[in-house]
């Protein structure tokens, strides 16, 4: 059924300035367009904690050239790529990306942790071990490890093998790991044997349910970037990392009868349930053709879902299959993360395939209003190479403290920062591990940013060449500043 113009007035009408606001997150930027202020931005502010602002002061500089964290913060390497082995004996595989934990047998702490590898094997020096049983795809070089960690021990085997670009991906409310790959790669093309650019589910405890890998085509195939899953209404939500044109928001409803749980979704049918694309409206009932074009903090889209004609995209891509005024579109659909009763979704950035240029969005998805609302809006960044200002949100996660922490995939300096609930941004981490040039720095993008189950560690990657940490420390409920 369709959110009519009436309907989406009235409801916008009743909660007011409660949509524009509500939630964990808040409005982060002062102005249109304006960079999202931070309360430190340099190892020059006062004592971390003394000027009672949010966040836990200034970052310091680390003395091994890797991590830089608040004064009273520790981080340990988990795993890293060349230097960490499998269970197997294999290296730890490089370019890990989305990352989620689990609580695991005699208090461990499990992570499944995805590798985003394209391509044919021979391009990478470090691929996903083909552990036999769990390959889709012999000539694909990634795929999720699974990282086991007990009382200071670490111990890391294959999850899923044979798959390609696997990105955010996203868990489920039933304990397993769902993994996208961010392509559209089919048979012939890449050196690949099968098609890709499916969901896949791993089970980080079963390691017999992984087995013979079956991709949940129901979900479609396009490039996956995030989903999650509403635990309520059960529908799934993806998105999709694309441009020309840009990619949508995809929301599945289940087929009648169907309950979601631990390996259902490898016994769907190929068009089980219904895949559908957003397109947004405003309170005017003005179709929206990009979510780009919103400026202000708090601003509120209805939604409506469209059918997708051909999940599967035999012949033309699912993103190209709908014309202009079908759907709404936007650059970069990256991160998403399930909390207050909906999704936080990430826009990473829009440049010129885009309406309007911005370094960031997070916008939240509420189910039961149909409404789309706008929390975080980082404005162009001027200048990436100075610390201090935030861009290119990627992977996120809601803070058992309250708001969001962010993974910054931007130009330049890289961080992991948090925004409060009312709006302040701050810094938690930076990358200080130069793999370019003296002349020429380059620092890596932060990604599978996500708490252990008991809120204590925030383990992040560094995902070239492939460092996953545990952050400690402090860790305080945030004011609301």
């Amino acid at each position: 059924m369709s959110l009519t113009r009436r309907d989406f007035a009235s409801r916008t009408a009743l909660t007011g300035a409660g949509v524009a606001l509500a939630g964990t997150v808040g409005a982060l930027a002062t102005a249109p367009n304006a960079l999202a202020s931070t309360d430190v931005e340099s190892a020059d502010a006062e004592t971390a904690g003394a000027h009672g602002g949010v966040g836990y002061g200034p970052l310091i500089a680390d003395p091994e050239g890797l991590l830089a964290l608040p004064a009273g913060f520790a981080y340990k390497v988990i795993t890293y790529s060349g230097r960490t082995k499998l269970e197997s004996g294999e290296f730890t595989p490089s370019n890990h990306d989305g990352t989620a934990t689990f609580c695991g047998p005699r208090g461990a702490t499990l992570l499944v942790n995805n590798h985003e590898l394209k391509g044919p094997r021979a391009n990478w020096p470090h691929p996903v071990p083909l552990t036999e049983g769990l390959v889709y795809d012999p000539a694909a070089s990634g795929g999720c490890t699974v990282v086991e960690v007990r009382h200071g021990h670490v111990a890391e085997w294959v999850g899923i093998a044979g798959t390609s670009t696997n990105c955010a991906g996203g868990s489920t409310p039933w304990g397993t790991w769902l993994t996208g790959e961010e392509t559209e790669d089919k048979a012939g093309q890449n050196g690949m044997t099968k098609d890709h650019g499916y969901i896949f589910e791993v089970d980080p405890e079963d390691r017999r349910a992984n087995r013979d890998p079956k991709p949940v085509k129901a979900f479609g195939r396009y490039a996956h970037e995030a989903v999650v899953i509403d635990p309520k209404r059960g529908h799934a939500y993806l998105t999709e990392d694309a441009s020309g044109p840009n990619g949508l928001l995809f929301r599945w409803t289940p087929p009648a009868g169907f309950h979601h749980g631990r390996g259902k979704l490898r016994t769907l049918a190929d068009n089980a349930g219904v895949l559908q694309a957003f397109k947004c409206f405003d309170s005017g009932g003005k179709f929206v053709d990009d979510l780009s074009r919103a400026t202000k903090i708090g601003t509120v889209y209805g939604v409506d879902w469209v059918d997708v004609p051909d999940r599967d995209a035999k012949t033309v891509s699912v993103r190209k299959q709908f014309t202009d005024g079908q759907v709404t579109r936007a650059r970069k659909l990256e991160g998403m993360w399930w909390g207050d009763g909906g999704a936080y979704v990430v826009s990473s950035y829009a440049r010129e395939e885009s309406p309007v240029q911005h370094d960031g969005q997070v916008w939240f998805y509420d189910p039961k209003r149909r409404t789309l609302t706008l929390k975080v809006l980082l404005g162009v960044n001027p200048d990436p190479s100075k610390d201090g200002a935030f861009d290119g949100p990627d992977n996120i996660t809601v803070s058992p403290y309250g708001g969001l922490v962010i993974a910054e995939d931007g130009e330049g300096v890289q961080h992991l920062f948090g925004a409060t609930e009312s709006g302040r941004t701050y810094p938690i981490a930076r990358n200080e591990l130069n793999i370019g040039t003296e002349e020429e720095p380059e620092y890596s993008e932060f990604t599978g940013v996500t708490f252990s189950p008991d809120g204590r560690t925030l383990y992040a990657n560094i995902q070239t060449p492939g460092i996953m940490l545990a952050i400690t420390g402090p860790w305080k409920r945030q004011k609301r500043g």
